[in-house]
């Protein structure tokens, strides 16, 4: 009788054989039999996890999907690793507000840790360091005019200036994308660096686009094959470009901190980076300071970075649909001109006599849903959430899109649609659930500058230009995923509306 083909084999091939098999035992055990209650989810593969169902198409769908099958909290595995998907906005409050500290923690991301290296603020895990370096970062910015008449100034000056740059290009198309994300990188720049850069400025322009660069590379599939197999970074291939981008951001920081070094003077700071050099200097003997040039380095490149590209992409779909809903941008411009007129720019207290334009700013930032998954949480302890148990480290992230696109909220979720925030008067009028910046302890640092950058950009642009679309090109909503959810390029076409102030008004320098 012949012998089973199994029984010719080597004997390191037959153990080989045993330990993949048991291996695969071993993950299915860990996968479908968990130890504890886990929020239910689709069937993960072993290995892979769901990744092939998320990957099949757009995220915010498959989303849509999980929630509808499993419910308000259900759990997805990217690769080996669990992640708990908290849908709607009361199992939202009840974790991230009610619990904040349990679900204070950033995950452990491969593909961002390798060059963050843990520093910062925005990915910083919860701990020592992150409270002093946001602490400091919140005190310090204020202190700089966060929230005061004196950025207020500075917006209205950028403003000014990026009108005159639209006006440029008059009656012709043009990609607005990289004067939007000069102007606004120009706020903060004041803010961090003292001063700002010209439009003209290449070497900035080139800083623009590898920090642009990077947030789209860090959510892509090369960053995820990191994520899954970490041992990847060592080896060639398009994630490399994650850490060159990031030395060229930092070289840039490094030469702007030397030259403040060399200029400090301790008795008059003159930005962010001034005021963290000093604090390094008074901590340079407490054992526990976390104020060094590492952190330093990384909370500079957290601020550019955040007050940069958030704000832009808003933007950029706010005046895509602009030029799709001509009727909107005219009512705004209708009560612009009722409110503020044609003497001076629109200012942060007009806010409040103007519903329209402030619930159609509000509508920007729900229908864009530019971060529809927010920045990763994780929790900081073992603890449980309406009767399932959620493990220390475990990752959780917000589907944004289920809380601003809940039917049961807004009158008209799926459409852009300003009378979302107003109420039968005509009023503007904020649900508790509008929280496109996030909410609890990680809640984004920058949401008041950024609230007013979007109202004092948008409502100077609009007193002021007439946004048309390109007749060669319908505007088209369609997006690139990634960190943030960004509109595809497109062009546009300005026209002054009239002969304004600015026209004689002295050019801010």
């Amino acid at each position: 009788m012949a012998s089973p083909a199994w029984a010719n084999c080597p004997a390191w091939l037959s153990v080989l054989l045993g330990g993949a098999v048991l291996l695969l035992l071993l993950e299915l055990r860990r996968l479908w039999y968990p130890s504890h209650r886990r929020p239910p989810g689709p069937v993960p593969l072993p290995f892979l996890g769901n990744l092939l169902q998320i990957s099949r198409g757009d995220p915010l769908q498959v989303f849509a999907e999980i929630h509808r099958k499993y419910g308000d909290i259900c759990t997805i595995f990217i690769g080996r690793t669990p992640m708990v998907i908290l849908n709607g906005y009361q199992v939202v409050k009840e974790s991230l507000v009610q619990s904040a500290v349990e679900f204070a923690d950033r995950p452990a991301i491969p593909a961002i840790d390798w060059y963050l290296r843990g520093q910062g603020i925005i990915m910083a895990p919860y701990g020592h360091s992150w409270k002093q370096q946001r602490r400091f970062t919140l005190t310090t910015l204020r202190n700089f005019g966060l929230g005061k008449k004196s950025i207020e100034a500075r917006i209205s000056e950028e403003a000014t200036l990026l009108i005159r740059e639209f006006q440029k290009a008059e009656g012709l198309p043009f990609d607005p994308h990289f004067k939007i994300i000069n102007a606004v990188s120009n706020i903060i720049c004041s803010l961090v660096f003292g001063n700002r850069f010209e439009y003209s400025d290449v070497k900035f322009q080139d800083l623009l686009q590898l920090i642009t660069s990077n947030i789209h590379l860090a959510g892509g599939m090369a960053a995820q094959m990191v994520n899954m197999c970490p041992i990847l970074k060592y080896f060639p291939g398009p994630h490399q470009k994650l850490l060159e981008n990031a030395a060229q951001i930092f070289k840039f920081i490094d030469e702007a901190t030397e030259e403040h070094r060399k200029t400090l003077d301790a008795q008059n700071p003159r930005d962010y980076i001034d005021a963290y050099l000093l604090e390094m200097d008074k901590r340079a003997s407490n054992p526990d300071s976390t104020f060094s040039p590492e952190n330093l380095q990384v909370c500079v490149a957290d601020l550019f970075s955040a007050g940069t590209d958030t704000s832009t992409t808003t933007l950029r779909w706010g005046l895509l649909y602009m030029i799709a809903y001509p009727d909107i941008q005219v009512r705004c411009q209708q009560e612009i001109e009722q409110v503020v007129g044609w003497d001076r720019l629109p200012c942060w207290d007009d806010r409040l006599k103007m519903p329209y334009v402030e619930a159609t700013i509000n509508e920007i930032l729900r229908f864009g849903n530019i971060a529809p998954t927010g920045i990763f949480r994780a929790t900081t302890k073992d603890t449980t959430l309406r009767g399932y148990y959620l493990t220390k480290g475990t990752s959780v992230t917000v589907n944004l899109t289920s809380i601003l696109f809940n039917p049961s909220v807004w009158k008209d979720p799926d459409h852009f649609n300003p009378q979302n925030f107003l109420d039968e008067k005509g009023q503007f009028v904020k649900p508790e659930s509008m929280i496109p910046f996030s909410t609890g302890s990680r809640v984004c640092l920058g949401e008041q500058l950024a609230k007013m950058e979007l109202f004092i950009f948008l409502t100077c642009l609009l007193q002021n230009v007439d946004f048309l679309a390109d007749k060669e090109h319908c505007p088209d909503f369609s997006y690139k995923n990634g960190f943030l959810r960004t509109p595809l390029p497109f062009k546009l076409i300005c026209q002054t509306r009239r002969e304004s102030f600015l026209q004689n008004a002295e050019c801010y320098s």
